[in-house]
């Protein structure tokens, strides 16, 4: 609490008369009132009518105190109060110290002081300020530079895994590395912070950076200043252009069939109306596109079809139409505190070590992932996070045929990250962490409840009733790594789940407001609704959505049990039975390697194993140690097994990665990105087509793995006006990589009678 807030509080308690309890070494204490001051430190006070109880609920904290009493319970144990909590007015009062005293009693276990810093964690503000000084004082910086990123240059790779094996300091210095954009020129530097120089300064020729947050301003006041555009909209019956709310969207490449040059750096902007419902997605303004320059700030081309009516019918999506939901309360407690450390950036539980930071790009990075082995630590993946996603339309039309949006790569999704609300973005048990990361000025920017961190009840880990005995059964527990961006119209959530049996589990949710197009029909007995539902779904009056995918790929630098690991398929299959008997057939299995590049970039089969194995490292029974690649699992909606597009189509010259399910290169640091470096505006591709391009041997060899999920999204009526989250689910299982159920326990903690 700020010196100034305190001292407020405690001028209005002497002004109301409150008599302040003494410490017990003499002297009176300073009381200031407890609801807000602790909510203020970020604490959740609930009172209990009934017990005459308080109860403060503060990251891993978990503390019961009654007023008036000289003791707490904090995470189960006992802690002695310097000054009891009072009651005046109704209102309750703690001490000045009661803060300290509670949460600073070492009673809290779930942060620790990372005594040597991982080599991989975030810059820090110090760090990002360093390093734009240094920047800006070299020969090639301009004022009108902006940053596109500022992040940490990773060590390599053997000398990180050397620190958290057996703790070897690693020998390259902190370095980060920046990208600039000069107007539409990409220049890439390498900072030695240790050193304070730049390293390299390096123009990238041909290619574009990101859209950056101060475009999005420019477009809008572009758009406010048009004369031009007043006029496209006029004559859609708007009359004040101040009520037109733009979407920035990235145009993509058509080889010039669009009349756009590729070295332009421009945007497409669709537009909707705001009628004062807050939803002005429901407000499409259609077939009016606007061709935006950012290096000339202006409109350099209006495209207009038909025109189409504006749905005016307001479609709240925050419920302020409706009734409030008369729910009883969900607690989820952990009164003895939690099963898991946050040291620094690293995370332990159960048996899980790894390392966690924000990227400003693909949002987390989990690093140096082991399992703890009955003592021995395990390598299991170095470093895991989103490649890249697409977000591509079917509709031809001149508001719609350009929209195939690669979030990350085009808008940068950790940039774009949103606030995490506890008891509804994530449980009241998360744990939830800022992260700080550089702005396009460079300017280092602290995102609040950035990542959620929860354990939480995931079912019966297994069960067995054996006639006549006690029943032996487990509960599976889950920790969760939770995330959340909002691009434009839609949020996506993204959920690392770590099992207590060495699963990892990558779960992607879209929720938010689908991307609606304004037609004739108001219900399909509508003369035009055949035509106007030919590339989507009636789902309001006068309102399509149209069919479009989600299409996520994840990139998984996985070290099963070391960094050498080759790619093997299993296969079941009906063989004929040649063994007597009266079956005529057998279930057998057909085991071989996939020995290069191209051969495992595959249309998944899920009827079939794949497995990255450890060649080199076998368990108790001499198989080689694995981990099964599952790309999908689960969702409502049909799964995307490749992009919905004919193969001339000039997507496909740009990007490949929507196209298969399972794609392994060889380890490459430089290989980052799904969709590659520069995608913006790309003519051609530069992420896993030019990966796999060289068809490198993946056997006995590091390697990465590339798994491609996602759904076609066909819309439906009850995902509007906002979308229920849509799940699918990516999973890496252990195959053979234990000698038995590793989540087996003493009977007598699972029996029950």
């Amino acid at each position: 609490m700020e010196k100034k807030t305190l001292a407020l509080a405690i001028a209005l308690l002497t002004s109301a008369g409150i008599n302040a309890p003494a410490f017990a070494h003499g002297g009176e204490a300073h009381m200031v009132p407890m609801q807000k001051t602790l909510a203020d430190f970020g604490a959740d006070v609930q009172w209990d009518d009934y017990a005459q109880m308080f109860t403060i609920v503060k990251d891993g904290a978990y503390v019961k105190v009654k007023p008036n009493a000289t003791s707490a319970i904090v995470n189960g144990k006992t802690l002695k109060l310097e000054v009891p909590v009072t009651f005046k007015d109704k209102t309750a009062f703690i001490s000045e110290g009661f803060i300290n005293e509670v949460f600073q009693s070492g009673l809290d276990q779930t942060f620790a002081v990372e005594k040597k810093p991982h080599p991989l964690n975030s810059l820090s503000a110090d760090e990002i300020n360093q390093t734009v000084e240094i920047i800006k004082a070299a020969a090639g910086y301009k004022p009108n530079i902006r940053f596109t990123e500022i992040s940490l240059r990773e060590p390599p790779k053997e000398q990180v895994w050397k620190f958290v094996m057996d703790g070897t300091s690693v020998s390259q210095p902190r370095e980060a590395d920046v990208i600039m954009l000069d107007g539409r020129h990409i220049i890439e530097a390498t900072v030695d912070l240790a050193a304070g120089k730049v390293k390299s300064w390096k123009p990238i020729e041909g290619a574009q950076g990101m859209v950056l947050l101060d475009d999005f301003a420019s477009v809008q006041s572009i758009i406010n200043n048009s004369k031009e555009f007043a006029e496209a909209v006029k004559k859609r019956g708007i009359s004040d252009p101040s009520k037109v709310v733009t979407t920035p969207l990235t145009v993509g490449y058509f080889d010039g069939k669009d009349g756009l040059k590729q070295d332009q750096r421009l945007l497409k902007v669709v537009s909707y109306l705001d009628v004062g419902d807050g939803n002005y997605w429901a407000h499409p303004i259609e077939n009016l596109v606007a061709v935006v320059d950012l290096e000339q700030k202006k409109i350099i081309k209006i495209e207009e079809g038909p025109v189409i009516p504006v749905p005016m019918t307001p479609r709240p999506y925050d419920g302020r139409d409706r009734q409030a939901a008369n729910l009883k309360p969900l607690n989820i407690i952990e009164p003895e505190g939690k099963n898991y450390t946050i040291t620094g950036d690293t995370i332990r539980w159960q048996n899980w070590d790894l390392h966690l930071r924000l990227d400003s790009r693909v949002g987390p990075i989990i690093s140096t992932v082991t399992w703890n082995d009955n003592g021995t630590k395990r390598k299991i993946m170095y470093e895991g996070s989103l490649g890249g996603m697409i977000v591509p339309y079917g509709d031809p039309d001149i508001g719609w045929y350009f929209k195939a949006y690669l979030d990350a790569g085009d808008y940068g999704m950790g940039t774009l990250t949103s606030p995490i609300v506890r008891g509804k973005d994530a449980p009241g048990n998360a744990v939830l962490l800022d992260e700080t990361l550089a702005d396009y000025t460079g300017k280092p920017t602290t995102i609040p409840r950035a990542i959620a961190v929860f354990e939480r009840y995931a079912g019966p880990e297994y069960k067995h009733q054996e006639m006549g005995q006690p029943n032996v059964s487990s509960e599976r527990r889950e920790l969760v790594i939770r995330w959340i961006s909002t691009v434009g119209n839609y949020d996506y959530i993204f959920d690392w789940v770590f099992h207590q049996n060495g699963t990892i589990g990558i779960d992607a949710g879209a929720t938010g407001i689908e991307a609606v197009k304004g037609v004739k029909a108001k219900t399909m007995h509508d003369a035009t609704a055949k035509e106007d539902t030919r590339y989507g779904t009636l789902i309001d009056h006068n309102i399509v959505g149209t069919t479009h995918q989600h299409i996520y790929n994840f990139r998984l630098d996985l070290d099963v049990d070391g960094e050498n690991n080759s790619l093997t398929a299993i296969d079941p299959v009906v063989k004929p039975n040649t063994s007597g008997g009266p079956r005529t057939s057998t279930m057998q299995t057909n085991e071989y390697a996939i020995k290069n590049e191209q051969d495992a970039a595959q249309k998944f089969d899920p009827g079939t194993v794949r497995l990255l194995s450890n060649p080199n490292k076998e368990n108790r029974m001499g198989n080689p140690v694995s981990y099964q690649l599952i790309p999908y699992a689960g969702g409502t909606h049909p799964v995307a097994t490749g992009a919905k597009f004919a193969p001339d189509e000039w997507i496909y010259h740009r990007l490949s990665f929507m196209d298969k399910q399972l794609w392994v290169t060889r380890y490459n640091p430089d290989e980052r990105y799904s969709e590659g470096k520069y995608p913006n505006r790309s003519a051609h591709d530069t992420g896993l087509g030019a990966y796999s391009k060289d068809n490198q041997s993946l056997e006995n060899t590091d390697n990465v793995v590339w798994l491609t999920t996602g759904t076609t999204h066909i819309a439906r009526a009850e995902e509007w006006p906002i979308m229920p989250t849509e799940w699918v689910h990516a999973l890496l299982k252990p195959w053979n990589f234990f000698n038995e159920t590793p989540t087996l326990v003493k009977s007598e903690d699972i029996t029950s009678k």
